[in-house]
């Protein structure tokens, strides 16, 4: 996989713009009713590094991190910072966070998830890349310790308990994530006099599928 596990320096983050899209595909009817559909089971997020720029040194920062991921060519770790905890943002993540699965006795390996709730309707989704030392894990509410209890694979988001769940016990977890990513252009033009004017390089995110 294409992908260097490093994360993109967050303080350059800080100040990007950016969030989820959908792909929505409407046909409108004779009759003036719509048929509305999506091929994406999930959103995919689009972010704008450029405007998180302050000075020259930060310039420098993102023209070496380019061009150590080869433009477009590896992913690498984004923070986004309206959306990296799996509780509100004024909250540590804990052990009871979000649901992440149901024991049955056998399974011992779950997939990290965070739950988007409005109204009666929601939407599920899958974490890949936890940040390392934030996540917390409890079944049927009795917090589990790391490293004894159970292992995580950051790269992946999967947890793996030592002891499989009972049959109907909640499996839940709290962390921290980061977005896979990649730069979404072969090019970045830049310019001292024009950023010291105030006008900051255009340089597109884009979340990739892993």
């Amino acid at each position: 996989m294409n992908f260097h596990d490093i994360r993109f320096p967050a303080n350059l983050s800080f100040g990007s713009v950016g969030g989820p899209e959908r792909r929505s595909e409407i046909v409108t009817l004779a009759n003036g009713h719509e048929e509305r559909n999506s091929p994406w089971v999930h959103s995919r997020r689009r972010y704008d590094a450029g405007l998180g720029l302050r000075s020259l040194e930060d310039i420098e920062t993102l023209i070496a991190f380019f061009e150590a991921r080869r433009g477009q060519i590896y992913g690498f770790r984004w923070k986004d910072w309206s959306d990296y905890k799996s509780c509100p943002a004024s909250k540590f993540p804990g052990p009871e966070d979000q649901l992440i699965g149901i024991g049955d006795g056998a399974t011992k390996v779950f997939q990290l998830r965070k739950t988007y709730v409005s109204g009666l309707q929601s939407y599920e989704r899958p974490i890949a890349k936890p940040v390392a030392g934030t996540v917390r894990v409890a079944v049927a509410g009795d917090p589990k310790i790391e490293s004894i209890e159970f292992g995580v694979d950051v790269t992946t988001g999967l947890i793996a308990l030592t002891v499989a769940p009972g049959v109907g016990a909640r499996v839940t977890a709290g962390f921290e994530f980061d977005v896979p990513v990649r730069f979404d252009t072969d090019g970045i033009q830049t310019s001292a006099a024009s950023f010291q004017a105030g006008d900051v390089p255009n340089v597109p995110i884009l979340e990739v599928r892993l």
